[in-house]
């Protein structure tokens, strides 16, 4: 059953998007939902004034969907760190969650919207690789997303965090809708499987200046 922006709960693939993203390799059109849609992979962020469908699949990870309601800009990321603590020594920790918000939150305001006006959506973190010895990925996750936007006093106004289940999630900027679909059970291990891929190949990517483009 798809939830239509649940309440708050407790708690290189890594590649620079282009600022159009009609040339982005994940963009379909969607049948069911009669949209354009994009899908945001594992490292990525999309920002766009397009009025499109931005796609993830979650597990560990965490999705932040984040828009200015004036300007209906807005865009989504898809991070599995949220700082360099699981990866390897000598990563500079911006280049996991925190990059992931501020290089998002940069080309919203690139694009024309205010940062007074952004609003943010937050989902994922369930505990998909939880008792792996990379200790529990989405607990910090959720942990880090909600410190962050507090910080930067950007309010959360709808967010499914946590528990043990991966996550579709379908984002719609122009007008802030966003639908989640909790995922079977059964579904978890090959979630975990795809995600343990992603994690150990950032695990193993040198370090390459002072930032990493997502």
């Amino acid at each position: 059953m798809w939830a239509n922006d649940l309440p708050t709960r407790a708690l290189k693939r890594s590649r620079q998007r282009k600022d159009d993203d009609s040339e982005h390799a994940g963009r379909y059109y969607d049948n069911r939902f009669d949209a354009m849609a994009v899908k945001v992979a594992p490292g990525e962020f999309v920002a766009t004034g397009e009025d499109v469908m931005l796609v993830t699949l979650l597990g560990s990870c965490v999705s932040a969907c984040i828009r200015d309601p004036r300007s209906g800009i807005g865009g989504m990321n898809h991070f599995l760190l949220p700082d360099a603590g699981l990866s390897a020594p000598g990563n500079d920790s911006a280049r996991y969650g925190s990059y992931a918000m501020e290089m998002m939150i940069n080309e919203l305001l690139k694009r024309g919207a205010r940062r007074e006006h952004l609003e943010a959506k937050v989902f994922g973190g369930g505990a998909v690789l939880a008792g792996m010895k990379f200790g529990n990925v989405g607990e910090r996750n959720c942990e880090f997303v909600l410190r962050y936007l507090q910080d930067e006093r950007i309010p959360v106004l709808a967010a499914d965090l946590g528990d043990i289940v991966p996550r579709r999630v379908h984002y719609f900027p122009r007008d802030g809708r966003a639908l989640v679909r909790r995922l079977p059970i059964t579904d978890r291990e090959a979630v975990r499987d795809e995600e343990v891929r992603y994690l150990k190949q950032i695990r193993q990517q040198p370090k390459a200046g002072s930032v990493e483009l997502f």
